[in-house]
C-alpha cells in the first residue's frame, strides 16, 4: 500500500497533545490523516486533514469515524473497544489490536495478565467496589496502607490513591478497583518497546521518572536512567516479555518499578505514544512519534539510540489558576542552551492540568539534570491575574 501523498487515510482516536505530536511525523511524510475528539478546542484539529467532534466513549460515533480509514489507532486507551471490534471484523485495521486493548483498559484485567504470564508486579486485590475494601481491612485480608486505583478511566493521576488510614476511603468513587500493596522502591522507570505490524521489535533506553510527591504526575524523566547497566538490561526484559504477551503494534510503554533489592515490577503500561518518551523528540535518532507510524504501517522502525542526554521537564497548571493561559518567563527559558519549549494548545489551564514540556538536552547528563531544574524553577503555567 502507498501511504505516501496517496489516497490512504489514517484514523487517530482522540485529539490531544500526543496525537498532535503524532501529526507532525503524519505531515512530514504526507500520510492523510483523521482525528476525532470530543472537544472542538482539540490540539490536533490544526494539524490533521480531517477532524470529526465525538465522544470517544460513543459506540456509533467510533463506529462511524473507522468506517472510511485504512489504519485506526488511538492516542489515549479511554476509547470504545465493542467499536473497534466491529470495524476490526468489519475489515479495518486497529493497532493496537481490541484483545490487546480490552486488557490495558482495566486495571484490574492487566494486573491479572501480569500474574498469569509469570510477569513480575505489586501484589493486589481486586475489588468488584470500593465499599468492599473497608470489610476486607477489619477482617484481616487487607493490610494499610496500600494504592488504591480505579480499574477503569483512572490517568495522570487521576483515580490513584494513597491510602493510609480508613478515612482516606471515604471520598473515594465506589467503582471496581484493585488494592495493591506499596511498594518500597528506588526507582521508578519505563521502557517504550515498538512492535511493527511485520514483527519487528525495538526498545528504547530504559528511562528514569521522577515525580511530582502530591499530583502523583511525573516531573522530570531523564535518559538513559542513572542506574546500573544490569538493571537496565533485567527491565528492558521484563518489558519485552510484556510486550511478547500482549501481541500489541504500535508502541507499549511499560513502567516499572525498581526494588531496594534491584527486582523489577511491572506497575502498568500504555499502549501508544507516552510522556516517559517524549524527550525522544530532540534527543532520539528516531522520536516516539515516528516511530508509532512506522510500527502501524508495517514500515522498518528507526534506530532508538539516544543521540545526546535528554531530560524531560513537564509543564502542568499551577495550583491556585484556573482560566485562560500565560506561560511566565518562557523567554528566560529560551535563552538556556539545549532547551526545547512544546506547548500544546490547550487554552485553558487548570492546577496540575498537563500544558506543555520542556527538552533540555545536553552530552553531560549532570548539567542536562541542571538545566533542568532551571527550567522547573523559572516557567510557570499560570492565568492573567
Amino acid at each position: 500500500m502507498q501511504f505516501f501523498s496517496s489516497d490512504f487515510k489514517l484514523g487517530i482516536l482522540g485529539g490531544g497533545q500526543l496525537g498532535k505530536m503524532m501529526l507532525y511525523e503524519t505531515r512530514k511524510w504526507d500520510i492523510y490523516t483523521k482525528v476525532m475528539d470530543v472537544s472542538p478546542e482539540a490540539p490536533c484539529k490544526i494539524a490533521c486533514n480531517e477532524f470529526a467532534e465525538g465522544s470517544l466513549m460513543d459506540f456509533d460515533a467510533v463506529y462511524n469515524f473507522g468506517k472510511d480509514v485504512d489504519v485506526l489507532t488511538i492516542e489515549i486507551e479511554n476509547v470504545n473497544v465493542d467499536a473497534l471490534e466491529k470495524l476490526e471484523h468489519e475489515g479495518i485495521t486497529v493497532y493496537p489490536p481490541t484483545k490487546t486493548l480490552r486488557t490495558i483498559q482495566n486495571k484490574a484485567t492487566q494486573k491479572l495478565f501480569y500474574t498469569d504470564h509469570g510477569i513480575p508486579t505489586a501484589p493486589f486485590t481486586r475489588f468488584a467496589y470500593t465499599s468492599e475494601i473497608e470489610d476486607s481491612i477489619s477482617n484481616g485480608g487487607l493490610q494499610l496502607p496500600f494504592i488504591w486505583k480505579s480499574a477503569q478511566f483512572g490517568y495522570d493521576g487521576q483515580g490513584v490513591k494513597v491510602v493510609r488510614k480508613i478515612d482516606d476511603l471515604t471520598d473515594l468513587p465506589n467503582v471496581e478497583c484493585i488494592a495493591e500493596k506499596m511498594i518500597d522502591f528506588k526507582n521508578e522507570l519505563a521502557v517504550i518497546v515498538a512492535r511493527s505490524s511485520q514483527g519487528e521489535v525495538k526498545t528504547y533506553p530504559v528511562v528514569e521518572m521522577e515525580f511530582h510527591p502530591e499530583a502523583n504526575q511525573v516531573e522530570y524523566v531523564i535518559c538513559p536512567a542513572r542506574i546500573d547497566d544490569a538493571v537496565a538490561q533485567k527491565a528492558k526484559a521484563v518489558a519485552l516479555k510484556v510486550s511478547e504477551h500482549m501481541k500489541h503494534v504500535g508502541l507499549l510503554a511499560v513502567e516499572l518499578f525498581q526494588t531496594k533489592n534491584n527486582e523489577i515490577l511491572v506497575n502498568e503500561v500504555a499502549p501508544r505514544p507516552h510522556n516517559s518518551g517524549h524527550y525522544s523528540i530532540e534527543a532520539s535518532y528516531t522520536n516516539q512519534f515516528e516511530q508509532h507510524i512506522r510500527a502501524i504501517l508495517g514500515l522498518p522502525l528507526g534506530k532508538t539510540d539516544s543521540k545526546v542526554a535528554g531530560i524531560m521537564v513537564n509543564l502542568v497548571g499551577e495550583e491556585g489558576h484556573t482560566g485562560d493561559v500565560v506561560y511566565q518567563n518562557i523567554e528566560s527559558i529560551l535563552e538556556m542552551k539545549g532547551v526545547t519549549p512544546h506547548i500544546y494548545g490547550k487554552k485553558q489551564t487548570r492546577p496540575f492540568r498537563k500544558m506543555g514540556h520542556v527538552t533540555i538536552v545536553d552530552e553531560d547528563m549532570a548539567r542536562a539534570r541542571e538545566v533542568a531544574q532551571k527550567v522547573k524553577e523559572t516557567i510557570k503555567v499560570v492565568t492573567n491575574i
